[in-house]
């Protein structure tokens, strides 16, 4: 699997853009496409589209997944996403939200789980609990504006 930094690097040589001038673009700084390029740090999860959007990829392209080899935790239906009841009685959920309900859930997944020390139903209990999380913080989010 190429890394999202190796395919940010590999999409932005490809467009003949130096980091600076993709930095600007995205009202970024040139530290923080070296960052990325460099993987030490991922993009906000409201950045990643844009940039899958910008060179005309999809996201999952971008987080450097082909195809053939991502792996089942990876996969999510956004159709099939599961939302708290009282999360759905207060709020409006957009096809954005879910969006970035599976980017947010990628990106800790990787984090989490990369050394694969957990067992399947720590895994679940894991994910169940950081969806929790994604909610309320959307909630709150919400109730500020």
């Amino acid at each position: 699997m190429t890394t999202f930094g190796e395919r940010l690097k590999e999409l932005r040589k490809s467009k003949g853009y130096t980091q600076q001038q993709l930095a600007d673009i995205f009202s970024l700084s040139k530290s923080s496409i070296s960052r990325y390029e460099k993987n030490l740090q991922l993009p906000e999860a409201s950045t990643l589209p844009r940039i899958a959007e910008f060179f005309g990829v999809s996201l999952d392209y971008l987080m450097g997944h082909d195809g053939e080899d991502n792996e089942k935790l990876y996969e999510f239906n956004i159709d099939d996403i599961v939302i708290p009841e009282d999360y759905l009685e207060k709020y409006k959920v957009t096809h954005m939200d879910k969006k970035q309900y599976v980017l947010y859930l990628k990106r800790e997944i990787e984090a989490f789980f990369m050394n694969d020390e957990f067992d399947e139903e720590d895994k679940k209990e894991i994910l169940d609990t950081m969806s929790e999380i994604f909610w309320q913080a959307k909630a709150m989010s919400k109730r500020k504006k």
